[in-house]
């Protein structure tokens, strides 16, 4: 085996950051060198964490590998920006962007090796690889998307959410999605509906529903733990490094 890793970790005291930073601790194949805040902290799971606004001048004293990201997207594509101009490999597991955030990241990838995912749990993966078989296998059944998430969640529908309906779209073609119904709202022909609720601490749950008038199909993930999360984004880090500048995909990582 050869030297760890050497990762950067933003949003150290958030909810991903500090699990980021827990199951790095239990790992032979990466070492935080680096932990950053927006806000104030001393340290999280025993690793000094450091002002976010001098990403930078870190980056430099530190010489990570690849930094890993969960922030939000204005900050994500400061922290890319900075990769990029660093040569650090970034992980982003942040969703929500825009047309603006998502043109960052392509740019930063023009320097460097990027990869981004809405989700990096394998069990999603498997997911969405049964719902295009599912779909492709039941042409004319209905098809809902419901996904839940805790209170502080801020992006609707999720990332995930958003990528299985990208995976129903790639089989069918273009659908209308209707997010969420009120009033006088039947069904039409080719839509999707798109449900997104807030409740509590919930890690996260996505169900895609598949139904016609005799038969219901309901493939369904549920996540226990952010730190099936956090292990997975730390597996694209080892992946990642040493990679040549380009975006890059958590299916890669999961193929190779």
């Amino acid at each position: 085996m050869g030297d760890p890793v050497r990762v950067a970790v933003t949003g150290a005291a958030g909810r991903m950051g500090r699990e980021l930073l827990d199951v790095a601790a239990g790992r032979d194949d990466v070492s935080v060198v680096l932990a950053v805040n927006r806000s104030p902290v001393e340290s999280v799971s025993g690793v000094d964490v450091h002002d976010a606004a001098d990403l930078s001048t870190h980056l430099a004293e530190t010489d990570p590998d690849v930094l890993v990201d969960f922030t939000g997207p204005e900050s994500s594509t400061d922290y890319a920006a900075a990769c990029a101009e660093a040569g650090v490999g970034i992980v982003v597991g942040t969703t929500g962007f825009d047309a603006d955030g998502r043109a960052a990241l392509d740019e930063a990838a023009e320097s460097v090796p990027l990869l981004h995912a809405t989700n990096f749990s394998r069990g999603v993966a498997a997911l969405r690889r049964a719902v295009r078989e599912a779909v492709a296998a039941l042409p004319d059944y209905d098809v809902e998307v419901t996904e839940t998430h805790h209170n502080g969640k801020r992006d609707a529908p999720s990332g995930t959410a958003t990528t299985l309906l990208d995976e129903v779209d790639d089989v069918r073609g273009a659908s209308d999605r209707v997010y969420g119904r009120e009033g006088d709202q039947p069904r039409t022909e080719g839509e999707i509906g798109v449900h997104a609720r807030r409740a509590g601490g919930v890690t996260g749950e996505h169900e895609v529903l598949l139904a016609d008038d005799h038969q219901l199909l309901s493939l369904t993930h549920r996540a226990g733990s952010r730190g099936v999360f956090a292990a997975g984004a730390l597996d694209a880090a080892v992946w990642l490094a040493d990679r040549d500048a380009g975006r890059y995909d958590f299916d890669e990582v999961l193929d190779a």
